[in-house]
């Protein structure tokens, strides 16, 4: 088989395969790469030793058995035999379910999280959204750290054990999108610059030097994050990428790399047949990001909504801290401006950064779907003091009035692993780190941070104990489809499947609210939930003209009137209107 390497500036390679080496020759129709062919059978060890130094593991290894600093393993990713074809399931009319596939099960496998997949098809899920699974060094963490792009966490089961959990998804009819980072590796075990210049002082990151997207040496450095994504999603037969923080690559290249990631995915949708996406993080409400690439956009198919959010957790909990400020002055009318928006912040003050921020998006031309909605994530819960849930910090007929407004709303729905019984398992913040200078140094800046927000250290979980990851992992109810709140989730899902557009636009999306009497009524296309989110009165709200049924209810509410809806304190109603008679 054939071994390469880029090291651009080793004067000398060699290839180390289990007990043997050799010399190994420069590429001569590639500057900086190396190659050399040698018969190796899968699980084979190997790696590269640059000037007679270390070995080193190779960049892009498909398989890291011993660790992402110990050397690869020769891995055979074709010769899977799948057991279920996929003709692919494409981003509009999809519902995400997110999950960490340490935590999903307490044995923390791609094999035992694959147990559980009938539970999500029943419940209407479409596409399970796994978080990083990228090596990392130790076996618990959220992922974010991984310094390995091209390979599969061990402890979850590496490839094999993807492979696996893909083809079983397959078997459910649930596709598969997986979390990926771009923006930064490490902290500890990222050995790329060894070999080349992968990263670059010319921009600095909250993680330090920023990968190297735009500096000498970049192409080989983006071919390599584009190549990697590529391979994912062509060789496990993924639906789609999250991608991480994007505006944390800096790149001042006149093509961004985001745009040649999706040039590479579109090229390999229409290649396979399959339809595939890319879904950002991005904090800058930039339209771009989702704008074709013909239109000088970044050509990605979505974007994670967190204005949304905000807005969602502010007018259910009453935070005001951080960047709900912004959002907690007037939360009904911040969550009737995202949602007939898609932004709240499109150009206005935000009192949050200090600035203006954000630019609008055309409503007319933009689908729903293409902005991603939740009441939870991975973020909004670990990223609290003490990863708390909605449900806690809420309350159960709010956090049921919540999945009414992310389920039967306009934006693409995704729920948190657990949210839909109303899970009451903290999600915290667990590291693994062996280093244990860096250990010490997650752990003090954890509590310092939160410190600054008034907590006592004591209070705050200690990311190394193994009782966090512990604390963190779901306790599965005996049977969750016999608990209530399961079925209200099955339901507002069904109601989406059956009667949700999948090219409704934003312009066809209206919002009324009064924030005095703390009721929304919100409209996208056939479907209207109106919510009341008073703790003690009751509402009555006008929802928009026609004539509607009532599909689904919280706690009682009395079927529509004649131009109101009456709502209890905190429930919610979805109704569907009916076309005129011809």
């Amino acid at each position: 088989m054939l071994f390469e390497v880029w090291a651009p500036h080793a004067r000398r390679v060699t290839l180390h395969l289990s007990d043997d080496s050799s010399a190994m020759e420069p590429d001569p129709g590639r500057d900086g790469w190396w190659r050399a062919q040698a018969d190796a059978a899968p699980g084979t060890r190997y790696g590269f030793a640059l000037d007679d130094g270390p070995v080193l593991p190779d960049p892009r290894a498909r398989r890291l058995p011993d660790g992402p600093e110990a050397p690869g393993a020769v891995v055979d990713l074709a010769a899977h035999a799948w057991r279920h074809p996929w003709p692919g399931r494409g981003l509009p009319g999809a519902v995400l379910y997110e999950l960490h596939v340490g935590t999903f099960t307490h044995e923390g496998t791609f094999d035992a999280a694959a147990t559980r997949l009938g539970h999500l098809a029943a419940l209407g899920i479409t596409h399970v959204e796994l978080m990083p699974v990228c090596s990392f060094p130790g076996r618990h963490g959220w992922g974010y750290d991984g310094v390995a792009p091209w390979a599969v966490h061990e402890p979850y089961g590496g490839p094999d054990g993807l492979l696996r959990f893909v083809d079983a998804a397959h078997g459910h009819g649930l596709g598969v999108v997986l979390d990926v980072v771009h923006n930064h590796l490490g902290p500890s075990g990222n050995r790329l610059p060894e070999f080349g210049p992968y990263f670059t002082d010319r921009h600095h990151t909250p993680w330090g030097a920023a990968v190297n997207l735009d500096a000498p040496g970049s192409d080989e450095v983006r071919a390599y994050f584009v190549g990697s994504a590529v391979a994912f999603l062509r060789d496990y037969r993924l639906d789609g990428l999250r991608l991480d923080a994007v505006h944390a690559l800096a790149d001042d290249r006149a093509e961004h790399m985001l745009a040649e990631l999706s040039a590479a995915v579109d090229a390999l949708a229409e290649e396979t047949g399959r339809p595939l996406f890319l879904i950002a993080e991005s904090d800058r409400n930039d339209p771009r990001t989702t704008a074709p690439r013909e239109a000088n956009g970044h050509g990605l198919h979505g974007q994670w909504n967190d204005d949304f959010h905000h807005a969602l957790h502010t007018a259910l909990t009453g935070e005001s801290r951080g960047y709900y400020a912004d959002f907690a002055r007037a939360p009904l009318a911040a969550l009737a401006r995202t949602t007939t928006r898609g932004f709240f912040h499109d150009g206005g003050y935000s009192s949050f950064r200090g600035r203006r921020h954000g630019r609008p998006l055309d409503r007319e031309a933009t689908l729903a779907h293409r902005l991603v909605g939740y009441a939870q994530t991975h973020d909004q819960i670990g990223n609290r003091a003490l990863g708390d849930r909605l449900t806690a910090l809420a309350g159960e007929r709010r956090a049921a009035v919540a999945a009414a407004l992310v389920l039967c709303g306009p934006f693409t729905p995704m729920l948190f692993m657990g949210e839909e019984w109303g899970a009451t398992t903290p999600w915290q913040y667990f590291t693994d780190h062996p280093d244990p200078d860096l250990a010490e140094a997650v752990r003090v800046g954890r509590r310092r941070e939160f410190a600054a927000h008034g907590w006592a250290a004591e209070e705050i979980p200690d990311p190394q104990d193994p009782a966090t990851r512990d604390r963190s992992c779901l306790r599965w109810p005996d049977d969750p489809a016999a608990d209530p709140r399961w079925d209200w989730h099955r339901r507002l899902i069904a109601i989406r499947r059956d009667h949700m557009p999948t090219d409704l636009r934003l312009a066809d999306v209206t919002a009324d609210h009064d924030e005095a009497a703390s009721w929304l009524v919100l409209t996208s296309g056939p479907l209207t939930v109106a919510a009341n989110l008073s703790p003690a009165a009751a509402a009555t709200a006008p929802p928009p003209p026609g004539r509607f049924e009532a599909l689904a209810t919280t706690h009682r509410c009395p079927p529509p009137g004649e131009g109101r809806v009456s709502l209890p304190p905190e429930s919610a109603a979805v109704l569907l209107r009916h076309a005129p008679a011809a």
